[in-house]
């Protein structure tokens, strides 16, 4: 049984940090190979402003070698030939050394990105191990169907693995969001080129060494890190590329349609931004839970959640009470060290994440919302120096229309909306371009239904936040993106329908 965190101090996890053998190279054709030009980009942490690793910077050239190599998997090699169980057998033995890491790749997200240590463990690598055992398990399970035309003739339903996948994760939940592409694309038969954020690119590349010691075959799973710009653009473009997975911003989603459009018409999966209205109404079951949860669900991550709740929606009649609540447990997700297991809240991600953020308070308050917790850049003596960290910040008298109420900010910042009625509430959730998700609060099980229904959202949680389960499916509405990761729905992306029809 695989240790906990339960019991290790900072000193305990320093001294492991300190231990790690960062990858230098890019994972291309089941070889770890150095980019064709040489060139690298410094990792900084955003714990303290250190150089964790110099990152090989991949090229055009290198994700045309990793495209090549996905390719001849896919056509030659015998991933999609294996029998189902063969995958399932051998992604089940990847999630086995994914476990045996678990430390390291906690670490890795720690110092790459800043989630805190408990977390990382606990939460990203948790789900990251039950979505490809998910998988896998299911690889074998997909039936196939027979359609009743008549005596004479005979109609098969088949679903065929769609190809050469590309695949483009953000740094937020490196792991996990990666997983929740790359192990269904894998359990059907797919082969992968991902190219990681620049932010999260050693974890991903380590995931890959930990792939080919699995005995996934060579070039079923090629990592080429490098910028986004030039390296997602070529990807997006690629005429030798099937699909194309992204989980990003509503702009860079676009342009990955415009790529498509422009060159072979490739399946492109989009899931984007947010700006999740979360409901509480004064029916709520219980107010107090409701409370912590909002402040959970902002603070959570350093706020760069998709998902966050980052709109509180309240009813007059509680607004007070509410509003004294969540302010109360602000105080608990002061920043920290990430690598402090009692660190509940981290860093933001990146100096560039820090300046992006502060812009958005400085517009908040131009438009005429009050600061009433937070609100600037965190330096206190019980975070290490040069680190990028963020007060936890809440924000009264937004206006619905406000930049602060339509605009994603990815960072601790909470805007607080008060209205007079249900009604009002559900137009206040929906006044957005994006329709990720949403949240209710109400003990009333007809408001439930009829409410949620109302709702444009992909995903609607009542009484709780940020609850899931494999078995069912997440994506968006709207500006939000579109298809759906994980659930058996998933497998429709990486997959085409063919119809043969057999005149007996």
């Amino acid at each position: 049984m695989a240790k906990t965190t339960a019991g290790k101090t900072l000193g305990d996890w320093t001294k492991q940090a300190n231990e790690i053998a960062w990858p230098s190279t890019l994972v291309v054709d089941g070889r770890l190979v150095e980019s064709q030009d040489g060139a690298t980009f410094a990792h900084i942490s955003p714990r303290e402003g250190s150089l964790l690793t110099n990152v090989p910077s991949g090229s055009v050239g290198d994700i045309d070698l990793a495209v090549a190599a996905a390719r001849r998997a896919f056509d030659d090699g015998p991933w999609p030939r294996f029998a189902p169980r063969v995958r399932k057998e051998l992604m089940l033995r990847f999630a086995e050394l994914i476990e045996a890491h678990r430390d390291e790749l906690a670490i890795m997200i720690s110092l790459e990105m800043g989630k805190p240590i408990d977390d990382a463990w606990g939460i990203e690598l948790r789900a990251v191990l039950a979505t490809y055992r998910w998988y896998a398990e299911l690889a074998d399970k997909e039936l196939d169907e027979i359609s009743p035309v008549g005596s004479d003739d005979l109609a098969l339903i088949t679903r065929e693995p769609v190809g050469v996948v590309g695949v483009v994760t953000p740094w937020n939940f490196p792991l996990t969001l990666a997983a929740w592409k790359i192990a269904p694309a894998m359990a059907v038969g797919c082969t992968i080129v991902q190219k990681p954020s620049d932010l999260s690119s050693p974890s991903a590349i380590r995931m890959a060494e930990l792939a080919l010691e699995a005995g996934i075959p060579a070039g079923v799973l090629n990592v080429v890190p490098g910028r986004g710009s030039v390296l997602g653009r070529h990807l997006g473009m690629h005429p030798g590329v099937d699909a194309l997975a992204f989980t990003g911003s509503t702009e860079v989603g676009r342009a990955y349609l415009e790529y498509s459009a422009r060159s072979n018409l490739k399946r492109t999966w989009l899931e984007l931004g947010g700006k999740s209205g979360n409901i509480i109404l004064p029916d709520a079951p219980d107010l107090d839970v409701a409370i912590a949860t909002a402040a959970w669900g902002i603070f959570f991550n350093s706020g760069q959640m998709c998902t966050a709740p980052s709109r509180l929606i309240v009813h007059r009649d509680i607004a007070d009470e509410v509003i004294a609540g969540v302010v109360a447990r602000a105080a608990d997700y002061r920043p920290g060290d990430p690598l402090d297991p009692e660190t509940k809240m981290g860093p933001l991600a990146s100096g560039t994440r820090l300046s992006e953020v502060e812009g958005h308070v400085r517009e908040a308050r131009e438009d005429g919302a009050e600061a009433i917790v937070g609100g600037s850049a965190y330096d206190g003596v019980d975070v290490p120096a040069n680190g990028v960290y963020f007060e936890p910040t809440i924000f009264t008298g937004v206006s619905p229309d406000s930049r602060l109420a339509q605009n994603e900010v990815f960072g601790p910042v909470l805007a607080i909306v008060t209205v007079n009625d249900d009604e009002e509430a559900i137009r206040v959730a929906n006044n957005s371009d994006y329709g990720l998700a949403a949240g209710l609060w109400t003990s009333d099980v007809s408001k439930v239904h009829r409410l949620s229904r109302r709702l444009r959202a992909g995903t609607v949680w009542v009484n709780c936040y940020e609850e899931g389960d494999l078995t069912v499916p997440f994506g968006g509405y709207k500006l939000s993106g579109n298809g759906r990761d994980k659930s058996r729905h998933a497998l429709e992306k990486y997959t085409e329908l063919k119809t043969t029809f057999i005149h007996l």
